[in-house]
């Protein structure tokens, strides 16, 4: 990767975030977080399969799958990705419990915070991938995780709080500009590596996909066994199938371009798959 372009992306990605977390944090408010209190089974749950179920795949699958070093701590980080807001967009589509996706969106992007450079350390030292594992320095990882996570959602909840007529107006636009970011964003990763992409996709394609199905078919019949309904279910599933792989990248470009990779690539399938779960979803939670 050419240098100049690889500097582009390690800027685009922080400016990308921005956009896309502040725009989170405009359609935010306390309330959202109070209902964990208030509906504890449904969040609990769903946030145990996003901190836990979903990076062990992500682990799991980098495995069996052989990926090399970089890669497999790309798919670990991928894993460790809390949801994104287009989640919550697919679970409303899908008539699912948009409260329970909104939740856990906000909890799981602000738990990222400890939870990303935790399992991105785990798997530099599992993984051992060169250049990565002896020089991480978490304390700086956790303080760049936490500058390009929780201040643009504080951000953008603090002015749903001082102007909530505005924040409202503004939200519809803030979230289309946030998926132009994100569109952007997975366009230039894939076209530096474009010389590589057949390769990279051949590589981590059926990794990222197994990843996708396995963390949506698995988490809805987790919850299902554990007597949630079909609105939560369908929540989690999706929360588990659209992750922030914005964060992902951002993250793993703080360590190698080549961390980038898992991420950019379930960013291309991911709206294929979970888009096709919710408008099935979508039938079974009108009847």
């Amino acid at each position: 990767m050419a240098e100049g372009v690889s500097m582009s992306i390690t800027l685009l990605l922080p400016i990308s975030l921005f956009v896309i977390m502040t725009s989170l944090g405009l359609a935010l408010t306390l309330a959202d977080f109070k209902r964990v209190v208030l509906f504890p089974k449904g969040a609990a749950i769903g946030l145990a399969n996003l901190l836990l179920l979903s990076p062990l795949l992500g682990f799991g699958l980098a495995k069996l799958f052989g990926l090399p070093p970089e890669l497999a701590v790309g798919m670990v980080l991928l894993g460790a990705a809390p949801g994104g807001t287009t989640a919550n967009m697919l679970t409303h589509l899908a008539r699912g419990d948009t409260a329970l996706s909104v939740t856990m969106t906000a909890v799981s992007s602000l738990a990222a915070v400890f939870t990303v450079p935790l399992y991105l350390g785990l798997a530099s030292a599992h993984f051992a991938a060169e250049g990565a594992a002896p020089a991480l320095d978490m304390v700086g990882i956790v303080q760049r995780v936490l500058i390009i996570t929780l201040v643009p959602l504080a951000f953008g909840m603090a002015i749903r709080a001082a102007l909530p007529a505005f924040a409202q107006r503004i939200e519809s636009p803030a979230k289309k500009i946030a998926m132009i970011f994100f569109v952007l964003v997975v366009a230039v990763v894939l076209w530096v590596e474009r010389n590589n992409l057949g390769g990279h996709i051949a590589t981590v394609g059926p990794a990222v996909l197994a990843l996708n199905v396995l963390a949506m078919g698995l988490s809805f019949q987790i919850a299902r066994l554990s007597k949630l309904d079909n609105r939560q279910s369908t929540a989690i599933a999706i929360e588990l199938g659209v992750h922030n792989t914005t964060l992902a990248m951002a993250v793993g470009a703080l360590v190698s371009p080549a961390m980038i990779i898992p991420a950019a690539v379930y960013g291309v399938f991911m709206f294929f798959t979970a888009g096709a779960f919710a408008k099935y979803m979508h039938g079974r939670n009108t009847d």
